[in-house]
């Protein structure tokens, strides 16, 4: 079984499907509180599916709500080793000069992974439950994966963010490279 079966089976939306394409929309809070929790909740769901199926201990997982068929602005993020970032009508309001490029996977396009620029630092505005606002500062592998999150819900795919000319290998070709297995992300 191709690995991109094997996220279609586990509820994720591939490559190809329009509402990957679209921009989320986002939440009323407060007033959407109830819906922005269910759809939470939902997330964490399927993201405990993926786990009994896929070791993502390495760099981490996060899943927005359009790749489990939902167009509403909400990801959860689940850095290696940390508790989970939630992230409701989440906007990038600050990057970093600083980039590194480094390899990304997708659940919605999983056969493949992708050398990616990344600002190393961002800044993250999100909506809490009861309406405010709340701005958080991500650093390395944490920046990388909240931005590549946020980019679904602005229905962008890391394909988007590749420089011109650069390609995505097949997962075997990747997995079979100590170059681009051997560099991990870094979260300091």
């Amino acid at each position: 079984m191709r690995p991109s079966e094997q996220m279609r089976d586990l509820g994720i939306v591939q490559y190809g499907a329009p509402i990957l394409a679209e921009p989320a929309r986002t939440f009323q809070l407060p007033a959407e509180g109830a819906k922005a929790d269910a759809t939470v909740e939902q997330l964490f769901a399927v993201m405990e599916r993926l786990t009994t199926a896929h070791d993502f201990s390495g760099k981490g997982l996060g899943l927005a709500a359009p790749q489990i068929g939902l167009n509403r602005a909400v990801a959860v993020v689940r850095p290696p080793g940390a508790d989970p970032i939630v992230l409701l009508n989440p906007r990038i309001t600050e990057t970093s000069q600083a980039t590194d490029e480094r390899y990304e996977g997708c659940l919605s396009l999983f056969d493949v992974r992708a050398l990616v620029p990344r600002p190393l630092q961002i800044k993250v505005e999100t909506t809490t439950p009861q309406g405010t606002t709340a701005t958080t500062a991500y650093e390395h592998g944490a920046a990388r994966l909240i931005a590549h999150e946020i980019d679904h819900l602005g229905g962008l795919l890391l394909l988007h963010r590749m420089r011109p000319g650069v390609h995505p290998i097949p997962v075997e070709e990747y997995r079979a490279s100590p170059e681009a297995t051997g560099r991990p992300w870094t979260y300091e």
